[in-house]
């Protein structure tokens, strides 16, 4: 007789297996879907969800209310807040979406070979993903709309802290889509909080084509190391700001204090401050005035902190080795100063986390050096790091940010979501 752990570990498994297979068939539904259905069911659900605001919101408040009460990080907390203006962020996107051109089906690259035969590629859904996240419910939202429109078909798992945020967003994904005429399936949220959910859902290559992962470091590290299917992902977000020699000063004390401060829990926010000796006297201790006001500790290195010494109430440190490479997520940021711009790019490619690094400058020959030398997702000039996102960019949403350098590098929007496929058209041709 099966104990009762054996027994709970083969219903799991079961129901793991099961949402694969309903995904698998939704998915060859989805992948024939018109683009009027899939720009239906998006436009319901960001109806749906801006009529259902106050009830999201109940909802929430129960996720946020027990993740206080257990304890977890500000910023963890602060990422699981389902705040009106996060729900109107994603039925935004939703209609982005729905206005953008169906990549589905589209054939690019035709050319005529001397046999008579014509060759092309066409885009097509990679079938079934597995979204795998923490604290943020909107990721429920933005990999359901994403996945509607690519004509792929998915399986959620949200963590266990936003559990009631989740559920009430699926179902609305699920009303929207049963709306349209699309098959429910097509969405599916794995309702229970076991962990071993997601050893099975990152184990099952005959009905998931890829996962992606997005939250802690270490959560990504399980599911690259343990995965038995492609993953897309990055690991940490420690973003730099490099201010040059030549910059406006006004310009890039605003943005710098946006890319750090507007807010503190996104990957995109700027970890690690570059400034060129020739900029530092006058533009750190200005920024430091800035960050006291706010409560900003600045780890610095020794050249950083002489110049910042006399700013009254800041918050300086001594920066270690472990600074230059870490991912904050707090009010807290490392400086170091630096000669040239050849030094400033040197580091960002050795201790960043290749997601999205920024120069401030009114030099064009640096500012296209920066952008052809730091080997970033997304390299900026003049901007903020904080735009490095899937809406800013005009994507719609994004189901993450991929640091690899294939399949998808940067914020993965639609087209990140679809493969290329050979197509032939011939009339009779035979080979030779």
């Amino acid at each position: 007789m099966q104990d009762a752990a054996a027994t709970h570990q083969d219903d799991l498994l079961r129901y793991m297996d099961g949402l694969g297979r309903q995904a698998r068939d939704a998915g060859t539904v989805m992948a024939r879907a018109s683009t009027r259905a899939k720009d239906q069911a998006l436009l319901a659900l960001a109806r749906r969800l801006r009529q259902a605001g106050p009830a999201l919101q109940q909802a929430n408040q129960r996720d946020t209310d027990a993740a206080q009460a257990a304890g977890l990080s500000a910023p963890m907390v602060d990422r699981l807040r389902l705040t009106p203006k996060v729900i109107e962020t994603v039925a935004l996107g939703c209609e982005q979406l729905a206005a953008m051109p169906d990549p589905i089906g589209e054939i690019t690259g035709v050319r005529r070979r001397p046999t008579g035969i014509s060759v092309g590629q066409m885009r097509v859904p990679l079938g079934v993903f597995g979204m795998i996240y923490e604290s943020r419910p909107n990721v429920t939202i933005e990999a359901a709309s994403l996945a509607i429109k690519s004509g792929n078909a998915c399986i959620l798992r949200g963590g266990s802290e936003a559990i009631h945020s989740n559920l009430a967003l699926w179902r609305l994904v699920q009303d929207a889509l049963a709306e349209a005429g699309l098959p429910t399936q097509a969405v599916q949220l794995v309702e229970t909080t076991d962990r071993a959910a997601v050893g099975r859902l990152i184990a099952m290559p005959e009905h998931v084509d890829v996962i992606i992962p997005r939250g802690g470091k270490g959560l990504i590290e399980r599911i690259s190391r343990e995965a038995r299917v492609p993953v897309i992902k990055h690991l940490d977000g420690n973003c730099h700001t490099y201010v040059d020699a030549q910059v406006d000063l006004e310009q890039a004390l605003v943005v710098t204090d946006n890319a750090k401060t507007q807010k503190y829990s996104p990957c995109n926010a700027t970890e690690s401050l570059l400034v060129h000796a020739a900029s530092a006297p006058h533009f750190l201790p200005r920024l430091g005035m800035l960050f006291a006001a706010k409560g900003v500790e600045m780890r610095c290195c020794p050249r950083a902190r002489a110049v910042l010494a006399d700013v009254p109430g800041l918050n300086l440190a001594d920066a270690s080795e472990a600074d230059w490479a870490e991912e904050y997520l707090a009010p807290i940021i490392s400086v170091k100063v630096v000669d040239a711009l050849d030094e400033a790019i040197a580091h960002i490619n050795r201790y960043g986390s290749h997601h999205t690094d920024a120069i401030l400058t009114t030099d064009h020959p640096s500012a296209m050096r920066f952008l052809r030398e730091v080997d970033s997702a997304s390299v900026m000039v003049n901007a903020s790091t904080r735009f490095a996102d899937g809406f800013e960019y005009g994507l719609g949403a994004e189901i993450g940010i991929s640091t690899d350098k294939f399949h998808a590098r940067g914020p993965v929007g639609l087209e990140g979501l679809t493969s290329m496929k050979w197509v032939v058209l011939g009339q009779g041709e035979v080979r030779a």
